[in-house]
């Protein structure tokens, strides 16, 4: 009697696995892909500047983000990244920004900014804007 449970009890685990085998699906071809939303938010995200020393422009990015008030917590010029943080507005939320700096071209860096406030990203142009102004004065006033 023992037995027919036993067996009864491993036909139902060995249904239920080939069951879960059987019914994943493949994940969707468009996963990773852009949509034109996402594409028009990059192009807020993204400035080329022109100055070809990637090093200048990343202390560029540096300073601005501590003239607005963010504290950096982790700078990488090898990759040219920087992130940083602060509270939002009021005390309200916070915002985190990964910031890219590469070279473009040899008298080129390109410098993208990816903003997010309380865990959604940020799309609104104008946020995008008034830090590549901080950072565009910046530069000016390093270059000299």
């Amino acid at each position: 009697m023992n037995r027919r449970y036993a067996y009864a009890g491993m036909l139902i685990v060995l249904t239920a696995v080939l069951q879960a085998c059987a019914t994943s699906k493949a994940p969707p071809q468009e996963l990773l892909s852009l949509s034109e939303a996402q594409l028009k938010i990059r192009s807020y995200q993204t400035r080329v500047f022109d100055c070809g020393d990637q090093d200048m422009v990343l202390r560029a990015v540096v300073a601005s983000l501590q003239d607005l008030d963010f504290i950096v917590e982790r700078a990488n010029a090898p990759l040219g990244l920087v992130t940083a943080g602060k509270f939002g507005p009021g005390g309200s939320g916070i915002v985190e920004l990964t910031v890219t700096v590469r070279p473009k071209s040899a008298q080129q860096t390109e410098v993208r900014l990816n903003a997010i406030y309380n865990t959604k990203p940020v799309d609104d142009p104008k946020v995008y804007q008034n830090f590549f102004t901080v950072l565009e004065r910046t530069l000016f006033i390093a270059k000299g």
